[in-house]
């Protein structure tokens, strides 16, 4: 997950370089559904592995 930590810091300078439109807009809302995504696989993660 580090990775895609270090992508969108990339996505998200890009944007700001482009100016704060359409693009920023559209790498924040990813980026927030990105987030929701992984949080829940965590989630699932945790409580759901395998129990030894």
């Amino acid at each position: 997950m580090l990775g895609y930590a270090f992508a969108f810091l990339i996505v998200a300078v890009i944007a700001g370089i482009l100016g704060f439109g359409v693009i920023a807009g559209t790498a924040a809302l990813i980026a927030k559904a990105l987030f929701v995504l992984f949080l829940v696989l965590c989630v699932v993660a945790c409580f759901g592995g395998k129990r030894a």
